[in-house]
């Protein structure tokens, strides 16, 4: 039964001006998960079927947590960075789909939506979210067209003053589900050419002729509660659907990537967060050889490296709050935020495979958290960008730079750079040379890493500046200092290794043994 306390959270007055404190929106949240994955229903058994039993939904959203991404003016709470992260975060502890559920509906349509939509159509669509507990998601990747967004090939033309949308969407997550979505598309010129430029539009599902055809739904591998597939577009978009951007769509849609970039910290916070937790219960609890698994030597480096990765996640929390507000074009922040999202994705990959190295052969169970984690957080590295494609970026951004600034040592660059100033000087031995700046692209990839981290010791000290606990931060700050010197080792390394084309001839290796 739900108490009058949580009761009150669940309806929320479009005309609200003094909303809850955030801290009692997110104890109401917390009892909710409690109730659904550990009362009601085991989140263990939960994780190992597709999609979500519909109770679980509707108590959840009953305390309208959605309401972080939706303007003051409409009912919400305003879209205040420091609460979307922090619901990502809160709902990460417990299950990561849920919170990449909350994270598509908040970062890739509510904010966007409310900084891009025309005015006329964002209060009843505000208002089913509030109301109706509608959800909404984003289209943009195509079959053929995954990474390569700007040559997408849906299209759209003027036909009886509505705009008319065609093409092929996949791996949307929420396929199936979402009541809204934001649809990408470029323009056909009366030539049957497509415009450079991208724009994207508002689609109502349950409206006539905005119905979406899911040609299939796919057997994604982790992930189970988030529905993906393969869509159909084929609607009649009304005029006011269409989303206006500042200066250009190509420009937009960096705005809208680069602000999600940004708060991926928040859904590998309370992963990398339960994870530590789960990781440190188990090797206190477990003896080996007479003793407790956490008193051994390589258990304690483990166990610290989690630690780091939740202080640099931390940290990446701290810094994307005061940073990527809705007011603010992140359009031009590619660097900073291809960082945090290439960075924070490693590092939930990283903790998944460490702590289930630690419990052993029962994790390696679908419904143990460590195994699955490993297949839940994999696709982090790959969605809105792939880690090796960011990383590429991140170091051609670099060079672009270095350039223009006609600086040629890397440590002369780092000291003086707002996103890499305070950490050059712990990492000093290691960058201080002379970068080439023609390198290949497999260096480009090897130097963004290194790169993304000396960003995110930035961001660790940063934080230890503000008063976090320091012990944390001394670790952090060893362990990046560590991957960066391994990094460097491997950037350092001449591998000039290219594919064997024909590579079956002469290497059985069956011919090589003497009988």
């Amino acid at each position: 039964m739900q108490n009058s306390k949580t009761d009150s959270l669940s309806v929320t007055n479009q005309n609200q001006t003094n909303p809850i404190p955030f801290s009692q929106l997110m104890d109401a949240l917390k009892e909710k998960m409690k109730q659904v994955f550990h009362v009601r229903a085991d989140a263990d058994q939960l994780s190992i079927k597709r999609g979500l039993p519909p109770f679980v939904m509707r108590e959840i959203m009953s305390v309208n947590p959605l309401q972080v991404g939706i303007p003051k003016a409409y009912g919400g709470r305003g879209g205040i960075m420091k609460e979307n992260i922090g619901l990502l975060a809160a709902a990460s502890y417990e299950s990561l789909a849920l919170s990449l559920t909350f994270g598509i509906n908040s970062a890739l349509f509510l904010q966007p939506f409310g900084k891009f939509g025309q005015e006329e159509v964002k209060a009843p669509v505000f208002n089913r979210f509030l109301n109706e507990k509608a959800m909404g998601g984003l289209m943009i990747t195509e079959p053929d067209y995954g990474s390569d967004a700007l040559n997408m090939q849906t299209s759209y033309s003027e036909v009886d003053s509505k705009y008319h949308l065609k093409g092929k969407k996949h791996w949307a997550g929420l396929t199936g589900w979402a009541d809204y979505w934001l649809l990408s598309a470029r323009q056909k010129s009366k030539s049957d050419r497509l415009q450079r430029d991208i724009d994207f539009f508002l689609c109502d599902v349950n409206a006539p002729g905005q119905n979406i055809v899911v040609e299939e739904f796919f057997e994604n591998l982790g992930l189970y509660a988030i529905p993906y597939g393969r869509n159909n577009i084929d609607v009649q978009l009304p005029m006011a659907h269409k989303l206006v951007p500042e200066t250009t769509g190509v420009k937009m849609m960096l705005d809208l990537l680069h602000r999600s970039r940004m708060q991926f910290p928040g859904m590998a916070m309370g992963f990398i967060q339960r994870l530590l937790d789960e990781a440190l219960n188990h090797c206190k609890d477990r003896f080996v050889g007479g003793k407790s698994l956490f008193s051994y030597d390589r258990v304690q480096h483990r166990l610290t490296k989690l630690q780091a990765s939740y202080t640099i996640c931390s940290a990446m929390c701290t810094n994307s709050s005061e940073k990527a507000g809705l007011d603010v074009d992140l359009s031009g922040q590619g660097m900073e935020a291809n960082a945090v999202k290439s960075v924070v994705t490693d590092l939930m990959q990283e903790a998944a495979q460490s702590v289930t190295q630690l419990v052993g052969a029962k994790a390696y169970k679908l419904n143990h958290i460590a195994g699955r984690s490993i297949v839940d957080s994999r696709p982090f590295q790959i969605f809105e960008g792939s880690n090796d494609i960011l990383y590429a970026q991140i170091s051609e951004a670099l060079v672009k730079m270095m350039k223009r600034m006609k600086e040629n040592n890397l440590f002369d660059f780092l000291k003086g750079f707002d996103l890499t100033e305070k950490a050059a000087s712990y990492v000093k031995s290691q960058v201080n040379f002379n970068l080439d700046l023609q390198m290949p692209q497999r260096k480009l990839v090897e130097m963004g890493k290194v790169i993304g981290r000396v960003i995110s010791l930035n961001q660790v000290l940063d934080l230890g500046d503000k008063g976090y606990k320091k012990e944390l931060i001394d670790n952090s700050i060893i362990v990046l200092q560590q991957e960066i010197s391994r990094l460097m080792s491997a950037f350092n390394f001449k591998n000039t290794g290219i594919v064997v084309d024909g590579y079956e001839e002469n290497s059985s290796w069956l011919n090589f043994v003497k009988a």
